[in-house]
């Protein structure tokens, strides 16, 4: 396991400097996706995955049995993709290499439900003469009525031959039993359908033989050996094996179909057609006849076609199905839209930048086909039992059969044991223990904005005991926003205005904000001149005569500007880790403003969860020791390291790893990414960089962290499932075969019929299959709330601060026109009518009207509101 974790470190590494080296070296290896024939069980899918994994020049072969797939890794310059279809054919299988565009046809055939109603026609078939078969069979045992002609001694053959003539039927529509099982049987490569064949086999040959007897009987007048062999034909016991363990069949394609809707319902976001812009007219093309820098128009109610920014217009996008978000997002001009969202509102132009299998909603399709294509390590042992376990069944229904002839039981009562160890062993419920689970998990993390890139780190996620948490753009929003404005004898717009006046023009950071703040209040901005930087104190420049001043306390005093009113405020400020910047207008203090990186409304939440679950929570920062506990009391965590250089944090996950921790690393930067490829479990932010992505294990697409307590709890939950399902699988075999085998028969007189054999071996993979679609209904569950108030429950139990949130937007609209009391009050009355809004609130002296709106409520409805009272409207945001 060391030495695992260990070459996954390295393996991490080694990608990440590869991949940001650019040019230095180009990864010869390649990754083909091959579809399958064939296979039936968990044995032929670990015979084909050891005969590939044996190729020379192939680094990793993982074969999935749910989708009937395999991912090989393989050098071209060794070995080809033909070469590898070749050996997979000489294992006695079929093997296709996989286009990009096969694949999407694939999917949207869904291999899964075409095997489904195959199964359903033979189950029909199998009962339309199984049930008259059986009938006939057990009808004197039962004294069920029968044909004249069915009964008696002297019509022993018709009765014989008529069961003969209804079972061939069943074996000829289940024949890919026999014609797979004896295939691999003389591969030397045994698998389920090999125990299916010589169990429903031995029981057909010897009803044939029974046939002979009742004829030899018949003709040397022995009565006595006519009724014996009567009774004892089996050919029943032949065609209720086939039929149920082909019900059976049907039942776990059915539902096997359901565990691949994830990737279904994503490849159905796709647009099939597109409305593109050529010659000055629009034309409505197919998605994939679309290239980067293709003008396309978007019109209301209509899907996004590919990823791009939009040109012209804006829109309230609906970006569910990509991050799980139920709110729309508004959208304007040069904001980036993704493929696969719905336009909810609006008319927009958009450039195409990502098209064909750049765009994200391709990459999270083949994201989650890798993570349900790979293995995890508790996979690999269930599939390394399976390959043994086949040859083991045989060995053991031989030897039944053997001990109980020489313990001198009869043939007939010897056959009956091997025939029913044969078809009461299911090595399936172990081949299907785990992917099953895996697939069902990761589909319902994607459903929910969680992709987890493989199915190792659904596993390994689910052993986290310390979470470290980058701060900037991970615990905070990641760029800087006004947060408070005192003032000293002036106005809050006044001071504003002023401000980002001069700070237009100094480019700093902390100018951005400002800025932004002044034009969301949609103020006029005045010309300064004469701009002067003083390094390490702040800025000057001249307006209209008057010396203006922005910077910090150590600029106003040597300018003999008085901070003295507003000082405790300044000291305030910085104690809870923001940064306050003075103002003053010759030698008068306007105000300070305050200017920080805000903490994500559900940032202390998630925490809180995860230190509920057991789990350590330390954040990074490359800030100072004061900005760090500022954050680390606003979000209640017990341990912050400040003043870290981004190389230092691969150091710090190292550390806390050679500690015994399992480390779990949460970022969004460049500077995270060895980090991320250090940790355990990498968990990127999907808002982040691409390199931060490409680290990670696991990609949050909402960029919310309580997504990273919900991506934890669906590993225990997938891995709670898998140990079950192991449970069970182990269990019934464990107790099953000896039962079959007659172990139990001479202390309590047990002895199994083949055909309830038959029907339990099928009941074993159904419920299997069955117990992890329960992870469809999968929840995180939720302890705190913001406030750290301590529940119980569901997530949709609980009522917090969070919750309302987002079910209401607050909305900012700049005013123009308003001049007294009445206007504002009218200004009131007329946003207070449209239905869906509250809290509305009018800042007559700041021209701006504040409210909270449902998601039903569009700009345009709130703009037309106050126009039609006859106000402009400036600004919405």
């Amino acid at each position: 396991m060391m030495v695992s974790e260990a070459r996954k470190t390295v393996n991490r590494a080694i990608i990440h400097i590869l991949r940001s080296q650019k040019g230095v070296y180009i990864n010869s290896m390649e990754k083909v996706t091959f579809d399958i024939t064939g296979m039936t069980c968990s044995a032929c899918s670990a015979r084909v995955e050891k005969t590939v994994s044996q190729l020379n020049g192939v680094e990793e072969a993982s074969v999935n049995l749910l989708t009937n797939n395999m991912v090989a890794t393989f050098d071209p310059a060794v070995t080809t993709a033909s070469g590898i279809a070749k050996a997979v054919e000489g294992a006695g299988y079929g093997a296709f290499p996989r286009t990009q565009k096969k694949a999407a046809a694939q999917t949207a055939e869904n291999p899964a439900k075409l095997e489904m109603q195959s199964m359903k026609r033979r189950v029909i078939i199998s009962a339309v003469f199984t049930i008259p078969l059986f009938y006939i069979a057990m009808g004197e045992m039962f004294a069920w009525p029968l044909p004249s002609f069915l009964t008696g001694m002297e019509n022993a053959m018709i009765f014989a031959f008529t069961q003969f003539l209804l079972v061939l039927p069943v074996i000829f529509v289940n024949f890919r039993y026999y014609a797979t099982g004896f295939k691999n049987l003389i591969k030397r490569a045994p698998n389920m359908d090999t125990l299916i064949a010589l169990g429903s086999g031995a029981a057909f040959g010897y009803g044939i033989y029974a046939i002979y007897k009742i004829a030899w009987g018949l003709g040397a007048g022995d009565m006595a050996v006519v009724h014996q062999f009567s009774m004892d034909l089996y050919f029943e016991s032949a065609a209720m094996i086939l039929t149920l363990i082909t019900l059976g069949k049907f039942f776990e394609a059915r539902a096997k179909s359901h565990t691949s809707d994830a990737i279904t319902k994503l490849m159905d976001l796709a647009p099939k057609t597109a409305i593109v812009l050529r010659d000055e007219s629009e034309q409505e093309i197919p998605v994939d006849d679309v290239v980067a820098g293709d003008v396309l128009v978007v019109k209301a109610g209509a899907a996004v076609p590919v990823d791009g920014i939009i040109t012209e217009g804006h829109s309230s996008i609906d970006e569910s199905a990509i991050t799980g978000e139920s709110l729309p997002v508004e959208k304007n001009t040069g904001d980036k839209v993704t493929g696969g969202t719905v336009n909810r509102s609006g008319y927009f132009k958009m450039r195409a930048t990502a098209v064909g299998e750049d765009t994200a909603l391709a990459k999270i399709i083949r994201l989650v086909e890798d993570a349900t294509s790979s293995k995890a390590p508790i996979a690999k042992m269930a599939d390394k039992i399976s390959g043994i376990f086949v040859p083991v069944v045989i060995i053991i229904a031989i030897a039944a059969i053997l001990i109980w002839l020489l313990l001198g039981q009869s043939f007939e009562f010897a056959l009956t044991t091997g025939i029913s160890v044969f078809v009461i062993s299911c090595p399936c419920a172990l081949g299907l223990a785990t992917p099953t689970a895996i697939m069902v998990g990761t589909g319902r993390g994607a459903a929910n904005g969680v992709l987890v890139k493989s199915a190792e780190a659904l596993e390994v996620a689910h052993s986290i005991d310390t979470v470290v948490l980058d701060k900037t753009g991970t615990v905070t929003e990641g760029k800087p926003v006004v947060t408070d404005i005192a003032t000293n004898n002036t106005s809050r717009a006044q001071l504003l205005a002023l401000a980002a006046s001069l700070e237009k023009l100094s480019g700093h950071p902390l100018a951005d904000p400002i800025i932004a703040e002044a034009e969301k209040e949609g103020l006029a901005l005045v010309t300064v001149t004469d701009y002067t930087l003083i390094p390490g104190q702040g800025i000057t420049g001249d307006w209209d005569g008057k010396l203006l001043y922005a910077g910090n306390r150590k600029l106003m005093g040597q300018n003999d500007i008085d901070t003295t009113p507003l000082q405790n405020k300044e000291e305030t400020f910085a104690s809870e880790g923001k940064t306050p910047l003075y103002f003053a207008q010759d030698k008068e203090l306007l105000g300070v403003i305050a200017v920080a990186d805000t903490v994500k409304p559900t940032s202390k939440q998630a925490i809180a969860e995860l230190q509920s679950m057991g789990i350590d929570v330390i954040m990074l920062t490359g800030d100072n020791a004061r900005t760090a506990e500022a954050i680390r009391r606003q979000v209640g965590l017990k341990k912050v390291i400040a003043e870290v250089l981004p190389e230092d944090k691969e150091r710090e996950v190292r550390r806390l790893q050679q500690q015994g921790k399992k480390v779990a690393m949460v970022g969004d930067g460049i500077n995270d990414a060895p980090a991320l490829a250090r940790a355990d479990t990498g968990i990127a932010i999907g808002a982040g960089t691409d390199i931060a992505i490409e680290s990670a294990d696991i990609v949050l697409m909402r960029s919310d962290l309580m997504d990273v307590p919900s991506a934890i709890q669906l590993s225990h939950a997938v891995m709670r499932n898998i140990r079950q399902n192991l449970f069970w699988a182990f269990i019934y075999n464990s107790i099953g075969i000896p039962v079959a085998a007659g172990v139990f028969y001479g202390a309590f007189g047990w002895l199994l019929n083949p055909m309830i054999g038959a029907a339990a071996m099928s009941f074993s993979s159904v419920s299997v299959v069955l117990n992890a679609l329960r992870l469809r209904f999968f929840k995180p569950k939720w302890h705190t709330q913001t406030e750290g108030t301590v529940i119980a429950g569901e997530t949709n139990t609980i009522t917090t601060k969070i919750e309302k949130e987002n079910t209401e937007m607050e909305k900012t609209i700049g005013i123009e026109g308003m001049s007294c009391g009445h206007c504002s009050a009218a200004v009131k009355k007329a946003l207070d009518a449209v239905e869906g809004t509250q809290d509305v609130q009018v800042d007559l002296e700041g021209k701006k009207a504040t409210l909270k709106v449902s998601p039903s409520i569009t700009d345009d409805m709130l703009r037309s509101a106050v126009e039609d009272a006859g106000y402009e409207v400036t600004s919405i945001s």
